[in-house]
C-alpha cells in the first residue's frame, strides 16, 4: 500500500500544507495549524511506502525537523526523483511533468508562487489564494502517481 505525500511551506520555513493520497482513503491536506504528526500518521496508518519527489531531500526532512516525526522510521520511502534520474529525466518535478507530456489545470505554477499564496491568504485572509494553493498541492500529490506510472511504462518498454 503506496501513500503519496508532498508538503508546502511559507517564506520562513513553516509547513504551511501537507497533501497526502492513498488511493484506499482519498486525498487528505492538512492545513496550518492543524498539521500534526500523530495526523500525519493516523492518515498514513496502514500504509508501506510512502512516495514523493525530491521528499528524501525536502518533504521528509522538513516533517522530521517540525514535528520530530522521522517517516522513515515508519515506512519505506521512494523518492522519484532518483526514478527520474535513472530514465535520463533531470530538473524539477514539473520540468518532468512537461517533458513526460502530464497536464495540469496550473501550469506554469512553481514554489515560490506557493509561498507567494500562503502568505496572501495568511496576511490578508485571502480565501481565493488558499483555494489555488491547495489546488496546485493536489496537483503536485496525485501527479506523483501519474509520474510512477509513466516511469514503470517506460521501464517495461
Amino acid at each position: 500500500m503506496k501513500a503519496y505525500l508532498d508538503i508546502e511551506t511559507s517564506f520562513d520555513g513553516r509547513i504551511t500544507v501537507v497533501g497526502i493520497y492513498r488511493p484506499s482513503k482519498n486525498l487528505v491536506q492538512f492545513i496550518l495549524p492543524n498539521i500534526t504528526a500523530e495526523a500525519i500518521l493516523d492518515f498514513l496508518r496502514g500504509a508501506e511506502i510512502v512516495v514523493t519527489y525530491n521528499g528524501s531531500r525536502f518533504d521528509l526532512p522538513v516533517i522530521e525537523k517540525h514535528f520530530d516525526l522521522n517517516l522513515m522510521n515508519y515506512f519505506e520511502s521512494l523518492d522519484l526523483m532518483y526514478d527520474c534520474w535513472r530514465h535520463n529525466l533531470y530538473g524539477g518535478l514539473k520540468k518532468v511533468e512537461e517533458y513526460l507530456g502530464i497536464n495540469r489545470d496550473l501550469p506554469g505554477m512553481n514554489g515560490y508562487d506557493a509561498v507567494m499564496l500562503w502568505s496572501r491568504y495568511e496576511t490578508y485572509g485571502d480565501e481565493k489564494a488558499l483555494e489555488v494553493l491547495l489546488k496546485y498541492n493536489k496537483e503536485d500529490v496525485l501527479n506523483l502517481c501519474v509520474l510512477e506510472a509513466c516511469l514503470r511504462m517506460r521501464e517495461n518498454q
